[in-house]
């Protein structure tokens, strides 16, 4: 019998889950020190709402105009969506804040942080775990309460120094991302198995929610799978992607579950390691999340260069499992699995 690859993308406007793989116990993830903010500064190193001191932020080390502010209506009509806590900060240009942690060199993590734009539409924060370095946009908010953020890293050391960093120069220097609760996952490199080379294939590996997130939480575009904050899978698209987890959404099976968002925008990729000449099996599964959503859940697979033809009502009946199509003739060393949605 041939080698079979077994995945499943569950796709209803939008939405990825799997059945294959066991549920092992995940890694308890953790706030950072004052993660949450509420550890409040001594009063006199605030000026109204600016934080003055290198150390004026109980557990942190800032640069430059960080004001410390509470969430809910701010003077001059602005609203600050501060929903894991009552305290948040807020980068000012050019301004950061970071703090030196202990983690275990050559591990898999991610930072998960509560953040959201508060002025420009195009508010970017910069996340610095050296030697590693990304931009996170936030001109997007899927959620008006702000957003719950990964992001991705390797340690190269025993202790690390992260850093958020407000790159952007706005007319009004106060204007920046806010953010009001950082957290720290550990995860272990996922690996394939006899019986089936996806690495991670159902999800049950990725940043769920430690803020009790009822909107899941975005992984940044253009991620490669070494820094993942989606353990063995590429966020391939221009825009990003969702980790969903089952206590909030109708994930049909096991814990984690991909939504993506963007429509044929979103994207995640694998690369998979298999040997030539040799056939193999793919068995995909789509379905829907009886979310409301008009039509049937569809999606369109890659496999390097070779798109199988899904039939048009594929998945469109029956349980959110969906129905199940097989292709063979798999002949390369390394292809890519690429699954984007498409209407």
């Amino acid at each position: 019998m041939a080698p079979t690859l077994s995945s499943l993308l569950l796709l209803a406007l939008l939405c990825a889950a799997s059945a294959f793989a066991a549920l092992e116990p995940r890694v308890p993830e953790a706030y950072l020190q004052n993660g949450n903010f509420e550890e409040q500064p001594n009063p006199k190193y605030l000026k109204k709402t600016k934080l003055v001191g290198k150390f004026a932020l109980p557990k942190w080390e800032i640069s430059g105009l960080i004001e410390y502010v509470s969430g809910g209506p701010q003077p001059g009509g602005m609203f600050f969506p501060v929903t894991h806590g009552i305290h948040a900060v807020r980068l000012g240009n050019e301004a950061s804040i970071s703090q030196t942690i202990k983690v275990k060199q050559g591990q898999l993590y991610a930072l998960i942080l509560g953040a959201s734009r508060t002025c420009a539409q195009d508010e970017v924060l910069r996340i610095s775990v050296p030697p590693q370095t990304g931009d996170v946009p936030l001109q997007t908010l899927y959620n008006l309460n702000g957003d719950v953020i990964a992001w991705g890293f390797k340690a190269t050391s025993n202790v690390v120094k992260v850093t958020f960093h407000n790159p952007g120069i706005q007319e009004d220097p106060t204007c920046g991302p806010l953010l009001d609760a950082i957290a720290i996952r550990e995860f272990y490199p996922p690996m394939p198995t006899k019986i089936n080379l996806v690495k991670n294939p159902g999800f049950e590996e990725g940043p769920f929610p430690i803020f009790n997130s009822t909107n899941g939480v975005l992984l940044p575009p253009q991620q490669q799978d070494g820094f993942s904050p989606l353990p063995g899978w590429i966020i391939e698209s221009l825009k990003a992607v969702k980790f969903i987890d089952s206590k909030h959404f109708n994930v049909p099976f096991g814990l984690g579950a991909v939504e993506l968002v963007a429509g044929r925008e979103s994207a995640i990729a694998q690369i998979i390691r298999t040997v030539t000449n040799k056939v193999y099996n793919i068995t995909l599964l789509f379905g829907g999340p009886k979310n409301g959503g008009k039509g049937p859940p569809r999606g369109e697979p890659f496999f390097a260069k070779d798109t199988p033809k899904i039939p048009p009502k594929f998945g469109e009946k029956g349980p959110p499992r969906g129905g199940v199509f097989f292709f063979k003739n798999f002949q390369k060393k390394k292809k890519s699995l690429f699954l984007t949605p498409f209407f």
